[in-house]
C-alpha cells in the first residue's frame, strides 16, 4: 500500500505537539540556568544564611520571568486590529510553566535546607550537579525533537552542560 501524506490536520496538529514540546524545554533551559544562577548568587550574601529567604526570591524571579516572558511574547504577537491582548497574554503566561517548575529542585533543596536538612552550602552544591546534569537532559531532548541523531544530540546536550559548568565554576572561585 502506498504511503499516504498525512492529512493538514494531522500535520497541523503534528506542528503543535511540537511546538509545545520545543517551548518545554525553552522553558526548562531557561528555568534551570536561571535557578542555578540566582541559587549561587544568594548564597554569598555575607549575612546568617536563610535558604528559605533565597528559595522564596528564586520562586519570585522565576514566577516574575515567567510572566514576562509570557507577556513579552503576547504583546510581540498582537495584531493592531485586535482590540485586547487580554487573553493571549493570559494564555501566553500560562505557558511559561515549564520555566518555573524547572526551579523545583532548588527550592525543593533550598526549603530543605531551611527545614534543617542539610546546609545550604550542600544545597546549592547538590543543586548545581543536578541542574547540570538537568541541562544535558534538556540539550538533548531538544537535539531529538528537532530530528538531531544520537551523536548530534550528545553534542547538544554538551553544550547545555557547559553552562551548567560556567555557573559552578564561578559559584566556586567567588567562595
Amino acid at each position: 500500500m502506498p504511503d499516504t501524506p498525512a492529512s493538514p490536520a494531522a500535520a497541523s496538529s503534528a506542528r503543535e505537539r511540537t511546538l509545545r514540546f520545543q517551548r518545554l524545554l525553552f522553558g526548562g533551559v531557561y528555568g534551570t540556568v536561571l535557578a542555578s544562577s540566582l541559587a549561587s548568587a544568594l548564597e554569598n550574601d555575607h549575612g546568617q544564611p536563610d535558604p528559605g529567604y533565597d528559595a522564596l526570591w528564586i520562586l519570585v524571579a522565576c514566577l516574575t520571568a515567567a510572566a514576562a516572558h509570557g507577556y513579552a511574547y503576547a504583546i510581540s504577537h498582537w495584531n493592531a486590529g485586535e482590540r485586547t491582548v487580554t487573553g493571549l497574554t493570559l494564555r501566553s503566561m500560562v505557558t511559561e510553566w515549564p520555566l518555573v517548575a524547572a526551579a523545583v529542585p532548588t527550592l525543593f533543596a533550598l526549603v530543605g535546607a531551611h527545614a534543617g536538612w542539610w546546609g545550604e552550602n550542600t544545597a546549592i552544591s547538590v543543586v548545581l550537579v543536578i541542574n547540570t546534569v538537568a541541562l544535558f537532559c534538556w540539550g538533548l531532548s531538544a537535539a531529538r525533537v528537532a530530528g538531531q541523531g544520537w551523536g548530534r544530540a550528545t553534542r547538544v546536550g554538551g553544550v547545555d552542560v557547559l553552562i551548567g559548568l560556567v555557573i559552578i565554576a564561578v559559584n566556586a572561585a567567588s567562595h
